[in-house]
């Protein structure tokens, strides 16, 4: 799960904001493209996946699941690792605070932006959708304490879980989620995607019910233009979980990813332990 995230990153990254000729001409499957602004994270993987990283650690931890502790985690695995990619101000930040004591102190999280629901589908393994739900929300308001980015959270963490748990089948997907959250969903998704809560969850649910194999969420996840990334790392990630999908990524993306202290042997042995958390 966390590995087929990361590898929609990576390979979304290097068409992240890409003028849609480009990714028309390029958005082939046969090469990750280095990031138009960031060199230093070509065939690497963003802050979707680290900061989903810092989410399965801390579940596999065991620790409360506290605003203190999520903050905590994110700086953790962020200065072990520093790496571009994530939004400018918040990068900065980053590198200035040394504890998640200090970035809850200078954090202003009034976003609506998308990085609370990129880094929530680890938590659809939890056995239990309140719990889903409550849980999804503490994380979102340390980054992000408006009500469409932690709707948007909840969304991601109950469709990840629909599918870990073969809930029913994706065609029912949109009930299901009507089912816990407020908000009625659409899948109907065309065009550029805004690093915007709502459009992420829309354009993800729509490539989970347009599309029945993995290498197709991919390629139509960069097809949309804007931020591809995101919507690619929680497309594979979440369909990796359901035989409704054809898992035929194809073998260079898993060989070409990133494998330093942090890249895609760790990744795949944290998917392994995370994994065994299913009841």
């Amino acid at each position: 799960m966390l590995l087929e995230g990361a590898i929609g990153d990576a390979y979304g990254a290097g068409f992240e904001f890409a003028e849609q000729e480009i990714v028309k001409q390029e958005n082939d499957l046969t090469r990750y493209r280095p990031h138009p602004l960031f060199s230093s994270i070509f065939k690497k993987y963003t802050d979707d996946t680290q900061m989903s990283i810092g989410i399965i650690e801390l579940l596999l931890e065991g620790r409360d699941w506290t605003v203190q502790n999520l903050a905590d985690k994110f700086v953790t695995v962020f200065k072990r690792d520093i790496r571009e990619g994530y939004a400018k101000r918040f990068y900065q930040l980053m590198t200035e605070v040394d504890s998640g004591e200090e970035l809850l102190k200078k954090i202003i999280p009034k976003s609506e932006r998308n990085g609370a629901a990129m880094r929530a589908y680890p938590i659809g393994i939890l056995d239990n959708e309140l719990e889903i739900i409550e849980k999804t929300a503490i994380q979102a308001s340390v980054t992000h304490q408006t009500e469409p980015a932690i709707i948007s959270a909840q969304a991601i963490a109950l469709t990840s879980h629909f599918f870990i748990y073969n809930k029913g089948s994706k065609k029912n997907l949109l009930e299901y989620l009507a089912h816990f959250q407020q908000k009625k969903w659409s899948a109907n998704w065309q065009g550029r995607v805004k690093i915007d809560g709502i459009q992420t969850v829309e354009a993800v649910l729509t490539i989970l019910l347009e599309e029945k194999s993995l290498a197709n969420i991919l390629k139509k996840s960069v097809d949309f233009g804007g931020d591809v990334d995101t919507v690619a790392s929680l497309g594979l990630a979440i369909a990796s979980q359901s035989e409704e999908y054809e898992q035929n990524l194809p073998q260079w993306l898993f060989d070409n990813l990133e494998n330093g202290a942090y890249g895609r042997d760790y990744l795949t042995k944290l998917d392994r332990d995370f994994m065994d958390i299913k009841k």
